[in-house]
């Protein structure tokens, strides 16, 4: 019989527990009620010891994902697991998509105090199908051997000076500790592939002070990619080789931050003996440190020094070149499960975050941004109930303060006139901003200015579970909740509210006071975390320093499924690629008649095959529900029998979107013109139909719009426009060595023969779009415009030529355009004129070069952007985005607008 598990110390217990489980007859009742018995210990004391010894089968997925249940909420784990697994399947930049979950970093101390604890974490980790790529350290091994050997470490500046005795011995430990952890997880039945050299190549760092010490010039994936591929999990030591094949020695953390530029994981994890960063003069642990928000701070605090202030530096330098989604913990064995698949995590959590701001909202309220943030969130403005400008005058007449962050992902209000109770009058996040944990961080730092605080919220609020769950206590009154942290008196709760209600900063809905009734827990989630929500106190969260923030990745963004029709051309080309940077887009379906039955190249999240569908066999995908939306990217002319076919579905219920790249919809009133910098995204959010604007149509209006008050109505303006030849689209029939169709340009570099060819010099389509679409920003208007195509590949350069009705100098015109896009990400207002070079390969548009004429009555403006991207593209993917409920450029690599 085995011991009472409560009697047993914590490896024990877990491999007591999962003895049971293995032991046990193959019932499933029996194994469930073990993992019940267990559950609570775990909690306790972490899972990694939870899988024991495989040789008679071990557990299955399924049992390994119930005993996470006992870290956290089921719903936690869920998501993380979709989260983690996703990156399994979404590799980028050539890497393959397993390497992509996480980095390890482990110490050589946990090599010889903790490898069984060791194995069995990453033993765990693989058994849910994750392949963390791990690197190991051999320091304390290291000096052992060189002391019992006579010869003393030496270190110069932190790092190790290695002559060709220490290297020796250094590569001997290396390879036997590699050995060592490779055959513990072997013994588990966890199969993995010793890497001790090969990965990292490097020069010296300095051969005259650290002698063989190198510096990483290049990181070889292949081997990674090579065991990932074969079921191994990659085990890696620091050894460097350089370019004639001497071994070097690197420092294991640095080797770990290379490794991840090259990888960019979703996590690097240093796993250490502590367990996490400890607050210098509180002692306590930092559950998470928000880099831009932070840095500045904490490295100037007095405790931050040596070789705690050299890690932090060294993490945020890696950060930086790091996606936004990467982040770094550092955490002990056995708790890496906790601090992977649960919000509250267990060891420190650093990642970049944004920087938060908070202002007088006095000051804040000249902000253009935040007057379009209330214009698009504020229920009380989009019912028509309010003004934006009734709102931010009630905000002048006591004292009020604007939280939020830098993106405007999260903007909240405090009304907090002096000596009375604060209250939080708005609350407007966007998707972005819950998804990625923004509103915790904005939320912790009204905390830390206001120890009450009173909040409402509509009953419905699809966020309302994050108002219950920081909250003290709440009722719910006529479809309104009232929220409170910070009073644990239900009397002076009721006294609070009737001085609120008197003064009308609250609505009179909220008397009499009695304490909320419970919401239902979400299902699935673990018996002691659910929190009550009563009238009652309950503790205040502990704070480590100034460092207290709720932890965890984004939320599981919703998946939406799309179909490509006419997927060949180059702007097809382009979707694929923003498709599968996407982090809810999926591509379904690619069609092209040529294409047919080959594979879709450059696509990473699947398996796509070119299909040639009919319109038949779109109208029954969009009946049985296949599509979330379509996009058309066919030429003129083409794609209104798919059309055709959709609406058809459309009578019976259906809802996908559509959006059309061509001319086609462009002039009905039925359709939804996708120019969100100028049209507003309101309509387009609400739209199933909706028609993407022309490549040189976006630049004219773009460039026209913010004149238009100023134009002289008697001469049209003028738009002299020179594009690359991908801007004529492609032709078919052509055919490679192997007899595949090829993407041909109808109108190539060698065509053009170092010239330029103006054509459709007059009626161009893309004149009447402009002018048609600009007359609704005000009077009827015309546009001339005279196209030309040059001899590069992509980017178009327009030059407008207006007449003005009065007198104005450039600054006064440049002004205007910073005006007029101030809260525009895609947009870049410059002084010089813009050149091809600077919009090839972007997804944003520049403007610039203003010169008005001396008689102060004509100004010129260059515009510039990427035909196949701000043209095309990427304009279809912030209406696919907007349309479908992402963050407008949710895709769009912001490192290249």
């Amino acid at each position: 019989m085995l011991p009472r598990l409560s009697k047993l110390p914590r490896p024990a217990l877990a491999r007591a527990a999962a003895r049971r489980a293995y032991v046990a007859p193959a019932s499933k009742p029996v194994l469930e009620l073990d993992v019940k018995k267990v559950g609570s210990e775990i909690r306790k004391r972490g899972l990694t010891n939870a899988i024991a010894n495989t040789r008679d089968g071990g557990m299955d997925r399924d049992t390994i994902i119930r005993l996470l249940y006992s870290l956290g909420s089921r719903h936690e784990v869920e998501r993380y697991l979709r989260i983690f697994t996703q990156s399994s399947k979404a590799g980028a930049g050539g890497v393959l998509p397993e390497a992509k979950f996480a980095v390890l970093k482990v110490g050589g101390a946990i090599l010889t105090n903790e490898l069984e604890d060791l194995a069995l974490s990453l033993s765990f980790l693989n058994r849910l199908g994750l392949y963390p790529v791990v690197l190991h350290g051999a320091g304390p091994q290291l000096n052992e051997i060189l002391e019992a050997e006579g010869v003393t470490p030496d270190y110069e500046d932190g790092i190790r000076i290695t002559d060709a005795k220490t290297l020796q011995v250094a590569r001997r430990v290396f390879l036997q500790e590699n050995l060592k952890l490779t055959s513990a997880l072997e013994r588990l039945g966890t199969r993995a592939r010793p890497i001790p050299t090969g990965v990292f190549y490097a020069d010296y760092l300095d051969k005259d002070k650290y002698k063989l010490v190198g510096k990483i010039n290049k990181v070889d994936k292949a081997p990674i990619e090579a065991a990932i591929r074969a079921g191994c999990l990659p085990i890696l030591t620091s050894l460097a080789e350089t370019a004639d094949g001497q071994m070097l020695n690197v420092n294991a953390d640095v080797a770990a931050g290379e490794l991840a530029k090259v990888l960019e994981p979703m996590k690097i994890v240093y796993l250490n003996e502590k367990g996490g960063l400890f607050h210098g003069v509180t002692g306590k642990k930092i559950s998470a440190i928000n880099l831009d928000e932070e840095y500045d701070g904490l490295m100037k605090e007095s405790w931050v020094k040596f070789g705690t202030k050299l890690k932090i530096r060294e993490i945020k330098e890696l950060l930086d070149t790091l996606p936004r989604t990467s982040s770094v913990a550092i955490i002990s064995t056995d708790m890496l499960q906790k601090e992977l698949f649960t919000d509250a995590g267990a060891g420190t959590l650093i990642r970049r975050g944004y920087k938060l701001y908070k202002q007088p909202a006095a000051d804040a309220i000249a902000s253009t941004k935040l007057r379009e943030i209330f214009t698009e969130r504020d229920p009380e403005v989009a019912s028509g109930r309010k003004s934006v400008a009734e709102i931010f005058g009630e905000m002048k007449v006591t004292p009020h303060t604007v939280y939020g962050d830098e993106p405007f992902d999260v903007v909240a209000v405090v009304s907090h006139p002096e000596g009375q109770t604060p209250v939080m009058t708005k609350f407007l996040p966007s998707r972005n901003g819950v998804l990625n944990k923004t509103v915790d961080n904005v939320f912790d730092s009204i905390k830390k200015d206001h120890k009450r605080l009173f909040w409402t919220a509509q009953a419905d609020d699809e966020n309302r579970a994050w108002h219950f769950e920081r909250a003290d206590g709440s009722f719910t009154r006529a479809g309104r909740s009232l929220f409170w942290y910070g009073v644990p008196d239900v009397k002076q709760v009721e006294k609070i509210i009737e001085g609120f209600e008197s003064s009308g900063r609250i609505d009179r809905v909220f008397l009499p006071v009695g304490p909320s009734t419970p919401p239902h827990r979400l299902a699935g989630a673990a018996p002691g975390n659910a929190r009550a929500f009563s009238t009652s106190a309950r503790p205040s969260l502990s704070a480590a320093g100034n460092y207290s923030f709720r932890r965890g990745y984004a939320t599981e963004v919703p998946r939406k499924r799309v179909a490509l029709i006419g997927a060949r051309g180059y702007t097809g080309q382009n979707l694929v690629s923003l498709i599968d940077s996407h982090p809810g887009l999926e591509l379904t379906h690619v069609s092209s008649r040529e294409l047919a039955g080959l594979p879709l190249q450059g696509y990473t999240k699947g398996n796509v095959t070119y299909s040639n569908l009919s319109a038949e066999d779109v109208k029954k995908m969009e009946e049985n529900g296949e599509v979330d939306a379509w996009v058309m990217a066919l030429p003129n002319g083409v794609c209104k029998p798919f059309v055709d076919a959709i609406e058809a579905a459309h009578a019976k219920g259906s809802q996908g979107v559509i959006v059309d790249l061509s001319a086609d919809y462009r002039f009905e009133n039925n359709w939804t013109y996708g120019l969100p910098e100028l049209y507003g995204r309101e309509e387009i959010k609400q739209s199933k139909r909706i028609s993407n604007p022309g490549c040189y149509a976006t630049n004219s209006q773009l460039l026209i719009a913010p004149l238009l008050p100023f134009l002289d109505p008697a001469q049209s303006p003028t738009i002299f426009g020179v594009s690359g030849y991908s801007g004529a689209g492609t032709k078919s029939g052509q055919k490679d060595a192997d007899g595949r169709p090829m993407t041909v340009p109808k109108i190539s570099e060698a065509d053009l023969t170092g010239s330029v060819r103006p054509y459709a010099l007059t009626d161009h389509i893309h004149e009447r779009e402009a002018g048609i679409h600009l007359s609704t920003l005000g009077n009827p208007m015309s546009v001339h415009f005279i196209p030309t195509v040059a001899p590069w590949y992509s980017g178009i350069v327009s030059v407008l030529n207006a007449p003005l009705k009065q007198d104005m100098r450039a600054s006064d015109v440049t002004a205007l355009y910073e005006a007029k896009y101030a809260a525009e990400p895609l947009v870049h207002v410059q002084k010089d004129a813009p050149d091809v070079r600077q919009v090839a390969g972007k997804h944003g548009w520049r403007v610039g070069g203003v010169q008005v004429h001396s008689s102060g009555k004509r100004v010129v403006v260059v515009g510039a952007l990427d035909n196949l991207l701000k043209g095309a593209a990427t304009q279809c993917m912030q209406n696919l985005n907007l349309a479908l409920g992402y963050d407008e450029l949710a895709g769009v690599p912001k490192d290249a607008y």
